[in-house]
């Protein structure tokens, strides 16, 4: 005769043990930082002592769920896996959501086809939930998980006040302007940028932030868009060079935009930081630290805002209340080329 099979704890039994609420353990459960530390080791020691983990698989009896969560990148695969933002990014959604006992699905969208293949993917019930990251204007995406009622969470502001009202972001203003006004500190008096694309919120506030940052010194033609990619680094600043020879400092809105400003500078002949200083943004270590110079450049917290992001999305399907919005601070990574 077999032994009967050990009955798992339960979040009530784990609640119970910590002396909470099941609503602090859910929130411990999906990481969330509004849990007080002192709660959250008991929470932590209680589930330790009882062995428990998430059973999704007794959990989508009751509540029909899928245990799998939507990770959506509204951009083409070859701009993906070749910008070292996103890495980041994919490796922190899976680790997150395998830690709350949920499964990772990765959809790209690039064009109109693939918009609606998603859009029928979501409609189709294959997933719980969803993170939206890499949104453009008039994206039809958000509107479609709306409309279905799915628990979203976007990955930087939304244009307005639409309906999906959960996000995160870094604090993309004030990267962008305390980049330039580290420029202005080394006694760079004409300042350029090379924005990312003017349809994407990030690159719009990080606009704004220079020109807060510059004032009355702001000038038009020193700033040109670009779309995050290093061949659009390049071309700008070539355009820049064009239009104003006596440029001597440069906030390009990312790294892999910056990497191509310092190729088009040096092939101008140009010194780095000695005729013109270099800012990016996104403190991709891995690359910055290997440039010629090394890359000063804003950093922004890539995994912070992914745990944020799965944290909110966790409490929402467990139906417990979410913050709105959180916002990660920025601070500048100082190396050679400013």
């Amino acid at each position: 005769m077999m032994p009967a099979q050990q009955q798992r704890p339960t979040l009530e039994e784990v609640a119970a043990s910590a002396g909470v609420s099941r609503a602090t353990v859910s929130r411990v459960v999906n990481n969330s930082p509004t849990v007080a530390p002192h709660l959250r080791e008991r929470v932590e020691q209680a589930i330790r002592e009882l062995g428990y983990r998430p059973n999704l698989a007794a959990r989508s009896l009751v509540t029909r769920r899928t245990g799998a969560v939507g990770v959506v990148v509204a951009e083409s695969a070859e701009f993906v896996f070749a910008d070292p933002f996103f890495g980041p990014i994919v490796r922190a959604a899976s680790r997150e959501l395998a830690r709350t006992g949920r499964q990772m699905v990765l959809l790209l969208a690039q064009d109109e086809q693939d918009h609606e293949r998603i859009a029928q993917y979501l409609e189709g019930g294959h997933v719980d939930g969803a993170l939206l990251f890499s949104l453009h204007r008039n994206d039809p995406l958000p509107e479609v998980a709306a409309r279905l009622g799915l628990p979203v969470v976007l990955q930087g502001r939304p244009w307005d006040a639409g309906p999906l009202r959960h996000w995160v972001d870094n604090d993309n203003r004030g990267g962008g302007r305390t980049a330039t006004r580290y420029l202005l500190e080394q006694g760079r008096s004409r300042i350029a940028t090379i924005t990312g694309p003017l349809d994407m919120p990030a690159a719009v506030d990080r606009l704004s932030g220079y020109r807060e940052a510059l004032g009355n010194q702001f000038d038009d033609r020193l700033v040109v868009a670009g779309d995050f990619r290093q061949e659009s680094g390049e071309a700008g600043m070539r355009e820049l060079l064009e239009r104003a020879p006596d440029i001597d400092g440069v906030f390009a809105a990312s790294d892999l935009m910056a990497v191509g400003a310092l190729r088009a500078l040096r092939r101008s002949g140009r010194k780095v930081p000695e005729d013109v200083a270099v800012v990016g943004f996104d403190d991709h270590a891995a690359l910055d630290e290997w440039t010629d110079p090394p890359l000063t450049s804003v950093h922004q917290d890539i995994d912070g805002a992914v745990v944020q992001m799965v944290s909110l999305l966790g409490l929402m399907l467990d139906g417990e209340e979410a913050p709105q919005h959180v916002v990660l601070p920025t601070r500048l990574v100082v190396r050679a080329s400013a």
